[in-house]
């Protein structure tokens, strides 16, 4: 709820439903995953988050703000989990198939970590990381910089020789399109694309690049949005 640059963004209504809640629709629809947890900060401005995740169906784990892998280490405690996957609560087009696709790869048993973040072929918004729970334990006791504790996964990338990588690639490259929310022209754009559904949360991603490239100047109201470097 602290977004630094769109306070509360997470609970913004996108067609008549708070986008935690689309996400949280959208990840249970994968059918992929024993547990949809909700890991949020400890401070009282999240509180009402908390509550709003358990009514929307998802379990919720509370810690540090800044340490955000010790809170997933805390997530996956708590949920006796053995894999995991990463999926930031700004992103409510995340698309159900891609996220079982992304599982069915990481159950063949030959990786560590799954993701479709290293070429981007996805548009933002629609990133995902799948690891393993030893991988987790292993960033858990020895990642150390801000950087890989606040934004999880650093640490896997930044050391490809120890760990087993895929990264998952999109069919055609939509990379060019922007559909996370991390600012007002973000959720204008977003607006736009969920009124252009009956049921949004039905929605696939060829169905939101058909409604994008039917309406070319929307890719214009926030093409001018850098993401946050880490």
């Amino acid at each position: 709820m602290g977004s630094s640059r769109l306070p509360g963004k997470v609970l913004l209504p996108l067609a008549n439903k708070p986008v935690l809640e689309h996400v949280v629709n959208r990840v249970s629809a994968s059918k992929a995953f024993d547990e949809v947890v909700v890991a949020t900060t400890d401070q009282a401005i999240d509180d009402i988050l908390a509550d709003r995740a358990v009514a929307f169906g998802a379990s919720v784990t509370r810690g540090d703000e800044n340490d955000v892998l010790s809170r997933f280490a805390k997530a996956a405690e708590a949920s006796r989990a053995d894999a995991i996957m990463r999926i930031t609560a700004d992103c409510p087009l995340i698309d159900p198939d891609v996220l079982a696709k992304m599982a069915d790869r990481f159950r063949q048993g030959d990786v560590d970590f799954v993701t479709n973040c290293i070429v981007r072929t996805f548009p933002r918004g629609l990133d995902a990381e799948l690891f393993s729970r030893a991988a987790l334990e292993i960033m858990r006791n020895q990642a150390t910089t801000a950087s890989q504790r606040e934004h999880v996964t650093p640490f896997l990338y930044q050391h490809p020789d120890r760990f087993r990588i895929v990264n998952h690639e999109c069919p055609e490259d939509y990379s060019e399109y922007r559909l996370t929310l991390d600012t007002g022209e973000d959720f204008a754009l977003l607006q736009r694309v969920f009124c252009a559904f009956a049921d949004p949360d039905a929605a696939r991603l060829n169905d939101i690049i058909t409604v994008m490239r039917a309406n070319p100047p929307w890719q214009f109201i926030n093409a001018s949005i850098e993401q946050k470097q880490i």
